[in-house]
């Protein structure tokens, strides 16, 4: 596990979106796990800067994300189907047939996501999966536990987290309770995984993987079995 510090938000983007640049330039039609959230943003308006600049296309780019609230419209602005639309896909020239995102529309949760793990698995495989990292250590929608899931499933989501996401709501009655994420087992079966962190709110869940201990109360701990993860964060989520 690899930790790259920055000065600052700004800066931690810049070197997160260096690393999908140099893929995308190596292998033009990588096949990228993607992230939402706040923290990404930045690496995504880095990567649309550099696709607008003609360095790198998406036209050949396959897509899959980490996860998706449930249940939720596509059309909400709250979906995370919206939120990559509105930060990275309209921006670029990805096809959207080669994009996909776990159904929150879906009648039978379960299936839709057997169904996206089958997807994932019938890929070449995630080359580079982009993730953040939550409060209490989750990755994806993965939630602090006593056991943690393997594949992608269904999860409640933990009011640490439905506190966290409330900023992006009209109030916190609004947040789903419940998400489709990709598991623990299918998120290290990437090829490589960049983690950003940002802000002193993230610190005790970057100490947690700056230690040499692996617990499910800090999901993101399992990262070090990977043998090629590198975590970006700035100064205040590193801390001393």
């Amino acid at each position: 596990m690899k930790f790259i510090v920055c000065n600052n938000y700004e800066e931690m983007s810049k070197v997160g979106a260096e690393i999908i640049i140099s893929q995308l330039k190596d292998k033009s039609d990588s096949i990228l796990g993607l992230a939402t959230g706040s923290t990404p943003v930045g690496l995504y308006k880095e990567l649309i800067k550099a696709y607008e600049n003609g360095e790198i296309s998406f036209k050949d780019v396959k897509t899959f994300n980490l996860d998706e609230y449930y249940p939720i419209s596509k059309t909400s602005d709250q979906s995370y189907d919206y939120f990559m639309n509105d930060n990275l896909f309209r921006h670029v020239d990805i096809d959207k047939a080669n994009t996909d995102i776990p159904n929150g529309e879906a009648t039978d949760a379960d299936k839709e996501c057997a169904d996206y793990e089958k997807r994932i698995e019938a890929s070449a495989g995630v080359d580079v999966q982009i993730l953040g990292i939550g409060q209490n250590g989750h990755i994806g929608f993965n939630e602090p536990d006593e056991a943690l899931d393997f594949v992608t499933h269904k999860t409640a989501l933990t009011q640490n987290t439905i506190e966290a996401n409330s900023r992006f709501f009209e109030s916190i009655d609004e947040v789903p309770t419940a998400a489709l994420t990709m598991g623990i087992g299918t998120i290290m079966k990437a090829k490589k995984i960049i983690l950003l962190a940002s802000g002193a709110n993230k610190r005790d869940a970057v100490a947690a993987l700056r230690d040499t201990s692996l617990t499910t109360q800090c999901p993101a701990t399992m990262l070090k079995l990977h043998n090629d993860v590198t975590i970006i964060c700035d100064s205040e989520a590193y801390g001393n």
